[in-house]
């Protein structure tokens, strides 16, 4: 039986996958925080920084595509293992390896703890 959890997690790929910025965005709780801690420069606090991010990021990868390599859930803190990939619209292309660790509630991403890097 799939957690409500991992459901959130499949809901968020197969946006990512879709490129449908709303229903990315319908994953995030309003008040959503986001660190970073190995690039803190990157911390993203609330879903408009969220919407600028993702937006951004689909409009400049026209092709970006999310893999979830593992996914596992205890309580309410979920990790995934991701590898995010595309082709840039200069034509360089784009990979990121790594792990999430989210707290989820009520069908939402309250926080995250990201740590991608270069592919």
């Amino acid at each position: 039986m799939e957690s409500s959890q991992s459901v959130v997690v499949e809901r968020l790929q197969q946006a990512q996958n879709a490129h449908d910025l709303e229903a990315f965005l319908a994953c995030f709780a309003p008040h959503f925080q986001g660190a970073h801690p190995v690039h803190p420069e990157r911390d993203e606090l609330g879903i408009e920084h969220v919407r600028r991010n993702w937006s951004a990021m689909f409009h400049n990868i026209p092709d970006f595509h999310s893999e979830l390599l593992r996914l596992t859930v205890e309580d309410e803190t979920t990790w995934a293992e991701w590898y995010w990939f595309g082709t840039q619209r200069n034509g360089s292309q784009f990979g990121m390896r790594g792990v999430t660790i989210l707290g989820i509630q009520a069908d939402q991403i309250e926080w995250a703890r990201l740590y991608m890097e270069p592919a």
